[in-house]
């Protein structure tokens, strides 16, 4: 609808909240990989939810940048707030352990978080085929691959069509998803 539709475009503002008050925090300088995920799930994914939609294009904002949950939920409502927290890391803790609660909580996130997390990782992975990040050896690049299949493994379930392109992507890369039926 066209409510929805200019709902979207306000969360597009640049990544909404941080980035036009400069508080973003450095890995993403534009708002261009959050709204990729958002793209991907519209368009590959055939997600229309706007709430869905909305966390796709905020879920690094709380990462990223100076902006609060709470800022988010006065921004957008407490289903998107809850969607981001949802999708959000702890960046107090390491690193390591961030990427190891990331497979852990997976299979426990609601369906829509998941979704989000699809498109992101469908997203950071078509990024770093394209291009390694600087000061990236390939094994870096490969662990990432490694380390990403463990978390779609408990995302399946959720999206066929983007668990497919995940698949096809990550059996390039020699890593092969183990159904949760296995």
């Amino acid at each position: 609808s066209t409510d929805n539709d200019g709902k979207l475009l306000d969360t597009l503002q640049p990544t909404s909240i941080a980035t036009r008050e400069g508080r973003t925090r450095g890995r993403h300088s534009t708002s261009t990989p959050p709204i990729d995920v958002a793209h991907i799930l519209w368009k590959e994914g055939g997600v229309s939810d706007l709430a869905t939609l909305q966390a796709a294009v905020l879920h690094d904002t709380v990462e990223d940048t100076d902006t609060s949950l709470e800022e988010v939920e006065a921004a957008f409502g407490a289903e998107v707030r809850q969607l981001v927290a949802e999708v959000s890391d702890d960046k107090s803790l390491p690193k390591a352990e961030r990427k190891r609660l990331q497979i852990l909580h997976a299979p426990s996130c609601s369906h829509k978080a998941k979704l989000v997390k699809l498109g992101d990782k469908l997203s950071n992975l078509r990024d770093l085929e394209r291009v390694s990040p600087v000061g990236w050896s390939k094994e870096r690049v490969q662990e990432y691959f490694e380390w990403a299949g463990k978390v779609v493994e408990g995302l399946l379930g959720t999206n066929t069509a983007l668990e497919n392109e995940l698949s096809q992507l990550l059996t390039r890369r020699g890593v092969i998803l183990k159904s949760s039926k296995d």
